[in-house]
């Protein structure tokens, strides 16, 4: 594996940062992943963007996106995977122990590795744990991950492939690494951003393409839905079938069937939307 590192593409084994660094000792620091395929980044703008923001809210400088984009394209051309994980990851560099950042410059790396393909259906889990959409890093895609990992693992010792969370008024959010939809009265919905949920791209994507409404829900509307799916950007969109051990449906029901067709045929048609 080739890894880019400030500026420059590396060996795996020469690829390494200061155990001082910001992102590694409080966790300062935002990241990406992107959906890569044959080579190609998918919504590298959008991700772009969105690093930024994340930046921005963390009160980070803004990353040189024209470096990214290099550093995407030196890493995708080391390891032209067919179906894989590209991951930007952004921090505050090497500073003092604590909170305080130093003045040593940002942390850049990135780096892709093949992953499989999705399968159409999940289960998942719905958590005790929730997002506090009153935080200052509510909607930031930071690196302070742990709460994720430790609902995820909780999923995955139910058997289930991803956790779904409320926010602290008890209204549906999202999970660890994905965005929720439901259709209620066949109607397609998805919390809002003011619920605290990341601003994922794949959910962007979808509202726009598919016509869902961000409609703010109770964590409840989970069992009242007639199909329930998940986006992210590796899966894309994927159906839940098994909610918290409960079988609630055999595959993708008709609203996310097509809500599966018309993503696969506009993403196909556009690497960068």
């Amino acid at each position: 594996m080739r890894i880019w590192l400030d500026g420059a593409l590396r060996d795996v084994d020469d690829a390494t940062v200061s155990v001082l660094d910001h992102g590694l000792t409080v966790g300062d620091g935002v990241f990406e992943t992107l959906k890569a395929e044959r080579g190609r980044a998918f919504a590298l703008t959008r991700h772009l963007e969105r690093l930024t923001r994340s930046a921005r809210g963390l009160g980070l400088p803004d990353p040189d996106l024209d470096e990214v984009r290099r550093a995407c394209a030196a890493v995708l051309e080391a390891e032209p995977v067919d179906h894989g994980r590209l991951r930007i990851t952004y921090t505050g560099g090497v500073a003092p122990l604590g909170s305080d950042r130093g003045d040593a410059g940002t942390t850049l790396i990135a780096a892709v590795a093949a992953s499989p393909r999705r399968p159409d259906t999940t289960a998942v889990i719905t958590v005790p744990f929730v997002r506090n959409e009153r935080s200052a890093v509510a909607g930031l895609k930071t690196t302070s991950y742990a709460e994720n990992v430790v609902a995820l693992a909780a999923a995955h010792r139910a058997g289930a492939s991803e956790a779904l969370l409320a926010n602290t008024v008890g209204r549906l959010c999202e999970g660890t690494g994905s965005n929720v939809f439901v259709v209620l009265d066949g109607e397609l919905h998805t919390p809002p951003l003011e619920s605290g949920c990341l601003p994922g791209i794949t959910r962007a994507l979808v509202v726009d393409w598919a016509g869902a409404k961000e409609t703010d829900l109770p964590l409840e509307a989970l069992e009242q839905a007639e199909e329930v799916f998940l986006t992210s950007s590796l899966r894309d969109a994927q159906a839940v079938v098994r909610l918290d051990g409960r079988d609630i449906a055999t595959g993708p029901g008709p609203v996310t069937a097509e809500v599966m067709r018309i993503f696969e045929v506009k993403a196909g048609a556009d690497i960068d939307p």
